[in-house]
C-alpha cells in the first residue's frame, strides 16, 4: 500500500505541499444519477416543477459548489479553475448528472468534479421535493482524471 499523503510521520493530517510541483493541464469528469418517479421526471422535463427550472439551478450550483470546494472539504487546496461544465441526460425514471471540471495546475480537480456533480444532485432534490421525497442519489464516482504525476486515468465499464 502506498503512503497517506495526507497524513505526517506522526499520523497527524496535514495539507499536501503542492509547491515544488510542475504546473500541468488537469481534467476531471465525475458522474451520478437520481432516481425519481415518473411524475417527478416529468415535471422537471416539462419545466412544471413548484420551484421552476430545476437543470438550469443544477448546473449553476454544482458550478458553484466547484468552486468552493476547498472550503468543503478538509486539506483540499482552494484552485483557480478554468472551466466546470455540467451536463444532465434524461433515463427512465432517473436523471445522470456529469460535471467536468479542468484547470492547469499542481494539483488534480477529481473533488472538484465530484462535488459538482454530487451538488448538482443534491439541488435535483431539493427543487422536486415537493413532488417525491423518496428520490435516490446514487453512483456518484470518478470518471476519468488526465494530467499529473500519476498520469491518465479511467473507470472501468
Amino acid at each position: 500500500m502506498s503512503k497517506l499523503t495526507h497524513l505526517d510521520s506522526d499520523g497527524a493530517a496535514h495539507m499536501v505541499d503542492v509547491g515544488g510541483k510542475p504546473a500541468t493541464a488537469r481534467r476531471a469528469v465525475a458522474s451520478g444519477r437520481v432516481t425519481m418517479t415518473s411524475e417527478a421526471l416529468a415535471a422537471i422535463r416539462e419545466g412544471n416543477a413548484p420551484k421552476g427550472d430545476v437543470l438550469g439551478t443544477a448546473r449553476i450550483a454544482g458550478i458553484m459548489a466547484a468552486k468552493r470546494t476547498g472550503d468543503l472539504i478538509p486539506l483540499c487546496h482552494p484552485l483557480g479553475l478554468e472551466a466546470v461544465s455540467i451536463d444532465f441526460e434524461y433515463q427512465k425514471n432517473a436523471i445522470r448528472a456529469t460535471a467536468t471540471a479542468s484547470l492547469t495546475g499542481r494539483t488534480g480537480v477529481e473533488m472538484e468534479a465530484m462535488v459538482a456533480v454530487s451538488v448538482a444532485l443534491l439541488t435535483i432534490y431539493d427543487m422536486a421535493k415537493a413532488i417525491d421525497k423518496g428520490m435516490v442519489i446514487s453512483e456518484v464516482r470518478l470518471i476519468a482524471k488526465t494530467g499529473g504525476k500519476s498520469g491518465d486515468w479511467k473507470a472501468p465499464l
